[in-house]
């Protein structure tokens, strides 16, 4: 089924980057947006699975996903067949001024499949970031009013809008203002220490928010990550979101949450938020939903997407090539994919538990499904960012492709067709990586 299944992966033939690779490091050292940042040298040729091939031959067992957007593997056959007949058929013909059956058809399985019993309708778009900016126009229009309320430690993407939404980093926002106005932040409930029901976070918003610097009568929406990816796959306490459906209700204010990461089946349910049991107002989509193609989304309960004709649309949008992979990767999902993300995410947040009782440089294992992370921290439990970044780069150099997030966070998020033995093979370079650094700190002591 997979391209590389007769090799053993990962197989680092030449020391990355290779001669190949140094080459086309050197064109785009020149040509490409210094606003790129590139974690190592890996330069792509082709990929199956969870497996990436740079140009250099190497294997590399890939636990990024492409940041978790290559939900069913890397050019998966029964996506890459969807996309190679729709492509035959039809490119484009821009589904906001006309209708062709894969959007149609789309947007139909998006809205019967996502949760609570409200009825949907879809908004598609090519990006994350493009499906946050339809959310907060949605959320203005619907109830004409105009603050907002974030939390910070949320990356909702760089586009204006989605960037005035997020409060992660400020390399995100330094130099670029003014940014958008009426967009208040507050403490992510994780941050709320104790608070499993979500009583202190209707407190904070309720009794310090509301009373002084955002009438809730001018709130047009509460925007939130179940699970905040980019700073660190933090977790929402079980009672959050449940308190927050509460206050969203009480002041009559539209509850968004952005699944952009969280998404298409990566926690072992398509959407996060079922994981809370709350049905949203309106879901932001994206990353995984066409498993490597660009499609975005956002999915709102019908009486919430009530704007008129030409307020709102996409050229691009919902196109007919991404819409068909968006179904077959639907599809995949529904058969066992989901099913495996819960199951492999909890040997691999075993694993982790297992190599942080032996490496005390590893803390606080966390996530769900396939969303898992764990910190690096120093010998005296404080975040160590910069120990955390040369993890990444030692699992580069020995195969393994992970990526960082939060302060000091390895970030696991594999494709979702991840084999067990891939899990134990990740695990294992893992435990390499910190053994040879426990080595390397006792001979210099």
């Amino acid at each position: 089924m997979w391209l590389f299944d007769d090799r053993t992966v990962p197989e680092v033939r030449i020391p990355p980057p290779g001669p190949l690779a140094q080459d086309f490091l050197r064109r785009d050292a020149r040509f490409a947006s210094p606003s790129y940042t590139r974690i190592y040298p890996l330069v792509v040729a082709r990929g199956s699975g969870c497996v990436i091939e740079d140009v250099d031959g190497n294997l590399f067992l890939d636990f990024t996903a492409g940041i978790a957007v290559t939900a069913t593997g890397h050019c998966h056959p029964e996506v890459v067949a969807a996309i190679r007949d729709q492509a035959g058929k039809l490119l484009h013909m821009s589904g906001t001024d006309f209708y062709y059956e894969p959007q149609i058809a789309l947007a139909q399985r998006l809205a019967e499949m996502s949760p609570g019993p409200s009825p949907k309708r879809v908004f598609f778009t090519n990006s994350g970031a493009e499906a946050l900016e339809a959310a907060l126009k949605l959320s203005r229009w619907h109830t004409q009013r105009s603050r907002v309320v974030a939390f910070f430690g949320a990356f909702h993407g760089r586009t204006y809008g989605a960037m005035s939404l997020s409060g992660s980093k400020i390399v995100h926002r330094r130099g670029f203002s003014p940014l958008v106005p009426d967009i208040h932040h507050v403490a992510y409930p994780r941050e709320i220490a104790g608070d499993e029901s979500g009583r202190e976070l209707v407190r904070m918003f309720e009794e310090t928010l509301f009373k002084r610097t955002a009438p809730p009568e001018e709130v047009a929406a509460i925007f939130i990550e179940p699970i905040q990816g980019e700073s660190g796959y933090r977790v929402a306490p079980p009672g959050s979101l449940q308190a927050l459906r509460r206050l969203c209700d009480k002041h009559g204010m539209p509850l968004v949450v952005d699944e952009v990461q969280s998404g298409m089946g990566r926690t072992g349910k398509l959407f996060a938020v079922e994981h809370w049991g709350v049905e949203p107002d309106i879901i932001c989509s994206a990353k995984g939903i066409a498993s490597g193609m660009p499609l975005g989304a956002i999915i709102a309960r019908d009486t919430v997407m009530d704007w008129p004709p030409g307020s709102h649309a996409s050229t691009y949008g919902g196109n007919p090539v991404s819409c068909r992979a968006s179904l077959a990767t639907l599809e995949l999902l529904e058969k066992g994919y989901m099913q495996n993300a819960t199951e492999r995410g909890e040997q691999l947040r075993a694993g982790l538990r297992d190599l942080a009782s032996r490496h005390e440089a590893l803390a606080e294992v966390r996530g769900l499904g396939l969303m898992t992370a764990v910190d690096v921290v120093s010998e005296d439990g404080q975040p160590d960012p910069a120990s955390r970044d040369a993890v990444v780069q030692d699992a580069f150099k020995r195969g393994l492709l992970l990526l960082g997030c939060g302060e000091c966070g390895l970030r696991f998020c594999p494709p979702l067709c991840v084999k067990a033995s891939e899990i134990e093979t990740a695990l294992r370079l893992l435990e390499a990586v910190f053994a040879d650094r426990r080595l390397v700190a006792s001979a210099k002591a």
